[in-house]
C-alpha cells in the first residue's frame, strides 16, 4: 500500500473516488488504476517540456510520456504549432487530405522495410488489421503469439497477453470465444526451440508471427542473440508472415524501429505511439505487394472514419520533422535522447551494485526498464522468468518514494519506461540522486 499522506494526493483520491461511480474501476485502461503499486492513482493536469503536474500541485520529472508518444516531451511549441495551425482548417473531414500521404512518405523514409502505409486509431486497430491482413493474403487462419507480449486487446490477441493484465493478475480474458482463441498459438518469449516445435506442426497453417522486438509489456525484455532472425528464417521457409509490433518500439529504439538495430525485415510493421505526436494514432505498414491485398485496391477490408484524421496526421509530422532532422553535422533531438537514456540507464545499474538491491536493467534508444529481482544473478528472458524472479512489492515500495521525491515512473513493474529530448543533465542527476534514496527505502 501507498506510504503516501493524504494531503499529498488529496484532489487525486477525490476525483478517483468521483470517477468510479461513473467509469468502471475509475479509469479508462486498467493499469492507470495502479493497482500494480497500491494506492489511489494520481490524477495530472498539465504537462511541459520534462516534467508533468498533478492536480494537487505536486510536480514530477516524467519517464511514462503518455507511455511512449512524446518524443519532444510534453507541449512541445513544433507540435502545438502544427495542430493549432489544423484546427483553424479543420479537425476532420472523413475524406484524403494532402497530411495523410505526407506522413506516409516520412514513415516509408525512416523505416526500410515499409513500402505502403495504412493509418487506423489506435495501437489495437493496426495489430488486428495486420493480422486479418496476412490471413487474407496467405489464406491461413492460425497465428503464433508469445506469452507476455501484449498487442492490443483484440480477442485473437487476448491470448497470453501481458502488461495490464499481468499487472491485474487476469487470467485470459473473459468474453473471448474460444473458437477465435483456438487459432492462436503461444509459446515463451525467446523460446527458439518452442517455435520451431509449432512450425514442425503447424508450419502450413501458419498465417502470421507477431511479435514485440523488444519485450516492453512485461517490463523490458530484449531478445536474445538469434531469436528474431529464427522467426524470419521460419516464417520465410513455411510462407508465413513476420509482423514486427513497433506501436512501442517504433522511432523510439532507433529511427527506423527495433528491427533496424537487430537487422531483421518484417513482411509488416504496426506502428502507434510517436506518429501521432501524443493524439490517437496507429498504423500497419509494409511491402506493397502485400498492402495492396487492403481494400480499396484489394479485397480485404478495414475501415475508420477518424483514420488519418488531420490533427493526427499534422501532430506525426511536426513530431518526426522536429526529431529526427538536424542541419549537417549537428545531433538530432533525438540522438540527445539517446544519450541522455544511456546516461540514466548506466547510473541505475551504479547505484545497483553500491546499494545491494539486485536489478536487471535495460536500455535501447529512448527506452529503458528494470526489474527488481529477488535474487541476485538470475535473468528475465520470458514471462514465466519474469513471474518467478521479479519482486513487484519491493517495486511499490520504490514507485512512491520515487514520488515523493519527484519522479514518476510507471505505475506497474511491467512496463517500460521513456525519454524525450526535453530531459536534461539535471533531470537525469535529480532522477539518480532519488533513485539511490529510494532503492535504499524499497531494500527495507
Amino acid at each position: 500500500m501507498t506510504t503516501t499522506t493524504t494531503d499529498r494526493y488529496a484532489r487525486s483520491k477525490e476525483l478517483f473516488a468521483a470517477a468510479q461511480e461513473v467509469i468502471p474501476g475509475g479509469v479508462n485502461s486498467p493499469v492507470r488504476a495502479f493497482r500494480g503499486v497500491g494506492g489511489s492513482p494520481i490524477f495530472f493536469a498539465r504537462g511541459t517540456g520534462s516534467h508533468v503536474e498533478d492536480v494537487d500541485g505536486n510536480n514530477y520529472i516524467d519517464y511514462v510520456l503518455s507511455w511512449g508518444p512524446l518524443l519532444l516531451g510534453h507541449s512541445h511549441p513544433a507540435v502545438i504549432q502544427a495542430v493549432n495551425e489544423q484546427l483553424t482548417r479543420g479537425s476532420s473531414f472523413g475524406a484524403p487530405t494532402e497530411l495523410e500521404t505526407e506522413l506516409a512518405k516520412l514513415v516509408i523514409n525512416l523505416i526500410p522495410s515499409v513500402e505502403q502505409v495504412r493509418f487506423v486509431s489506435s495501437g489495437t486497430e493496426a495489430t488486428m488489421s495486420a493480422l486479418r491482413l496476412a490471413r487474407a493474403y496467405t489464406k491461413r487462419e492460425k497465428i503464433v503469439k508469445f506469452v507476455g507480449c501484449y498487442h492490443g486487446h483484440a480477442d485473437m490477441l487476448l491470448v497470453q497477453a501481458g502488461s495490464g493484465v499481468i499487472t491485474l493478475g487476469l487470467p485470459d480474458s473473459p468474453g473471448v470465444p474460444a473458437a477465435t482463441a483456438s487459432d492462436t498459438l503461444t509459446v515463451e518469449y525467446n523460446d527458439v526451440a518452442g517455435v520451431t516445435e509449432i512450425f514442425r506442426q503447424y508450419g502450413e497453417q501458419i498465417a502470421a508471427v507477431i511479435v514485440e522486438p523488444i519485450a516492453a509489456n512485461m517490463g523490458f525484455v530484449v531478445p536474445e542473440p538469434g531469436f528474431l532472425q529464427t522467426l524470419r528464417e521460419l516464417t520465410t521457409a513455411n510462407g508465413a508472415l513476420l509482423i514486427i509490433d513497433e506501436v512501442m518500439t517504433g522511432f523510439r529504439a532507433a529511427p527506423g524501429g527495433a528491427q533496424v538495430h537487430w537487422g531483421v525485415e518484417p513482411d509488416l510493421t504496426c506502428l502507434g505511439k510517436v506518429i501521432g505526436g501524443g493524439l490517437p494514432v496507429g498504423a500497419y505498414a509494409g511491402k506493397k505487394a502485400i498492402m495492396q491485398t487492403v481494400a480499396p485496391a484489394g479485397p480485404m477490408y478495414q475501415a475508420g472514419t477518424l483514420s488519418g484524421n488531420p490533427l493526427a496526421m499534422a501532430a506525426g509530422i511536426a513530431m518526426l520533422r522536429t526529431a529526427f532532422e538536424a542541419p549537417e553535422g549537428e545531433t538530432t533531438l533525438f540522438e540527445r535522447a539517446v544519450a541522455r537514456t544511456q546516461n540514466l540507464a548506466d547510473g541505475i545499474r551504479s547505484l545497483s551494485e553500491e546499494t545491494g538491491v539486485p536489478l536487471q536493467v535495460g536500455n535501447i534508444g529512448t527506452m529503458f526498464g528494470f526489474y527488481f529481482l529477488k535474487e541476485p544473478g538470475v535473468k528475465v528472458r520470458s514471462y514465466a522468468e519474469a513471474k518467478e524472479y521479479v519482486d513487484a512489492a519491493r517495486y511499490s515500495k520504490f514507485f512512491w518514494a520515487m514520488c515523493e521525491r519527484g519522479v514518476y515512473m510507471a505505475p506497474s513493474q511491467f512496463e517500460a519506461g521513456f525519454l524525450s529530448s526535453a530531459h536534461d543533465s539535471v533531470d537525469i542527476a535529480v532522477t539518480l540522486t532519488a533513485c539511490r534514496e529510494a532503492f535504499l527505502a524499497a531494500r527495507g
